[in-house]
């Protein structure tokens, strides 16, 4: 598994309430709730490396 990259993320509270429950829905953290989305956004927008 390739290493992650560590940074800290200021976020308003209210936008964090949000994804800390639709994290909980899904069954995710937090962090693996951001992570999914930014992925989503990333190859949505036609970003994503051509090896994924």
């Amino acid at each position: 598994m390739a290493e992650k990259k560590k940074f800290l993320l200021r976020i308003d509270q209210k936008t964090y309430d949000a994804l800390e429950k639709w994290a909980s829905d899904e069954l995710r953290s937090v962090n693996a709730q951001i992570e999914i989305l930014l992925k989503k956004a990333i190859k949505d927008s036609g970003r994503a490396p051509k090896n994924e």
